[in-house]
């Protein structure tokens, strides 16, 4: 009987189902296991997704566009850390200029500020403007579709169409109130 050779791209039942992955990484295996086809080789989809922890650096800016729909802008800092050659430690911090929308837009304006440790995920979207003088200018803003407070008194989960969990995000008039959650699972 002849052995068979697996392709480098062959996933088995268990690993197809989870990706052979730890419970918090079995979304993204599911992700990519939805780009495959039946023989286990990635198509050719794309995928546009970030995940980002991090200290805010603004109070949110909340406008209108035109249509009337409500938008929230905030920045965020990131930070890394190494060793550099000589074994000094060193460090560098990333801004990341946030947009949200939808009914996240209430929650980010009632309980989001200046400091708080937030988890967002959500795409990359990039645009240019021109000024007065024919000057180009570049953005890069990160479009948050999921938010998770770390660390502040709000905590939650809170998605711009239903995390996960299936939260929806609370009015003013449904929290009720402000103290922070104890039943945790962390």
């Amino acid at each position: 009987m002849e052995k068979q050779t697996q392709s480098p791209y062959y996933f088995s039942p268990r690993q197809r189902s989870t990706g052979g992955l730890p419970p918090p990484f079995q979304s993204i295996s599911s992700v990519l296991i939805g780009c495959q086809s039946d023989q286990g080789v990635f198509m050719s989809r794309s995928l546009n997704k970030i995940m980002l922890i991090g200290n805010i650096g603004n109070d949110p800016e909340i406008r209108a566009t035109a249509s009337g729909a409500r938008v929230a802008k905030l920045s965020m800092a990131t930070n890394r850390t190494w060793s550099d050659r000589s074994g000094e430690q060193q460090e560098k911090t990333e801004w990341h200029r946030l947009t949200f929308f939808g009914r996240v837009v209430d929650v980010v304006e009632q309980y989001v500020k200046k400091g708080d440790r937030l988890f967002v995920e959500g795409r990359i979207e990039y645009s240019q403007t021109q000024d007065d003088q024919g000057v180009t200018r570049y953005w890069t803003d990160i479009v948050v579709n999921e938010m998770v407070m770390l660390g502040s008194t709000g905590g939650g989960n809170y998605g711009g169409g239903g995390g996960p969990e299936g939260e929806a995000a609370p009015s003013s008039s449904e929290s009720g109130s402000t103290e922070p959650i104890d039943d945790l699972p962390f």
